[in-house]
């Protein structure tokens, strides 16, 4: 058995904070990548989730809601946009703050990419069935 060290409690932390996250989508990411780029999916799991989605001070509905904001302004992250924003529906965002972050970036990254995140998050809620206008209204 591995004893308990710093990394492996890295790659534990960043393990459960993927997988509460972004579910079984986070972990397809995670397993195309063993095949030719281990040490990125080993980076994901490690840094990414271990270390910075893990530490205290942020929810992970907020950390979802900034990172939706930056891939959104990145403008060249589809696929990655669509995971997060799958992620910050799992850990109980609203869709409508979703789209409210995406279209703060219209401000900041111009409209295409606003545009672009908006595709992606329709297509997101498409596929669960969510209708945004419906959400969260009473």
């Amino acid at each position: 058995m591995a004893s308990q060290t710093p990394e492996n409690d890295r790659r534990a932390r960043g393990e459960a904070a993927l997988t509460e996250i972004a579910g079984s989508a986070g972990q397809n990411v995670i397993d195309s990548l063993r095949d030719i780029a281990p040490e990125l999916a080993d980076w994901i799991l490690d840094f990414s989730y271990g270390d910075v989605f893990s530490r205290p001070g942020l929810d992970y509905c907020t950390r979802e809601l900034a990172t939706v904001a930056a891939l959104t302004a990145m403008g060249n992250a589809q696929p990655q946009l669509k995971v997060h924003i799958g992620g910050a529906l799992n850990v109980g965002c609203e869709p409508a703050a979703i789209i409210d972050v995406i279209l703060q970036m219209a401000i900041y990254a111009g409209f295409p990419s606003a545009l672009n995140g908006v595709a992606a998050a329709r297509e997101v809620f498409d596929d669960r069935g969510i209708d945004p206008r419906a959400a969260g209204k009473g």
